[in-house]
């Protein structure tokens, strides 16, 4: 009976164990649970960039220090995606409240061509005035993308500029501290940016 009631009490601590896993932190070993994948530690992509904002300013990742940075590659012609995953980031900022001040959302086209700097200053600031767009020249393009693992191409339209742009379509999340740790994946809804970003902040 005494083996009985331990069996019993291990299994109910395994089960909250597993439960706990669903909530910001595990129960089992205070490591965060998040709902995007986690790739703290992973050396397979890049961890830092050099591109310049719309301004013509070299922008680093130094430059954000003490703010979770979501580095989401697009570009401004996407008919679908992109713009979904940007409404989705503004929606998320406005659900964080006051801690939105501490996240700063980076779009980097991967279609230089057309996404002039006017381009792409009006098309980030439309979902979201602290959004900043960042504009790799036609050199520095497969370099970062070589660095980020990020897959883009030209799919040629009915005329020379109608085409359109295949594309990883990921964002990279880093914490306060410039360290990549998540890899999140476009079309999850709002609710997973903002329970994630939360425990970035603390």
């Amino acid at each position: 009976m005494f083996m009985n009631l331990l069996v019993r009490r291990a299994r109910t601590a395994l089960a909250v164990c597993a439960a706990g896993a669903a909530l910001a932190l595990t129960s089992c070993n205070d490591t965060p649970a998040f709902q995007n994948l986690d790739i703290t530690g992973n050396q397979q992509f890049g961890s830092n960039f050099q591109l310049a904002d719309t301004s013509g300013k070299t922008r680093t990742l130094a430059d954000f220090k003490g703010k979770a940075v979501v580095l989401f590659i697009g570009y401004t012609h996407c008919p679908d995606v992109c713009p979904t995953t940007m409404a989705e980031l503004s929606q998320a900022m406005q659900q964080l409240g006051t801690d939105a001040a501490r996240v700063q959302v980076l779009f980097v086209t991967v279609d230089p061509a057309r996404d002039t700097p006017a381009v792409l200053a009006q098309y980030v600031s439309a979902f979201n005035p602290s959004f900043i767009g960042l504009r790799p020249t036609e050199t520095q393009l497969p370099a970062f993308a070589k660095d980020f693992r990020v897959y883009y191409a030209k799919v040629a339209g009915k005329t020379p500029d109608g085409y359109t742009m295949d594309h990883t379509a990921a964002s990279y999340v880093f914490d306060p501290q410039g360290k990549l740790r998540l890899y999140a994946r476009d079309g999850q809804g709002v609710g997973p940016w903002v329970h994630d970003l939360k425990l970035l902040l603390g």
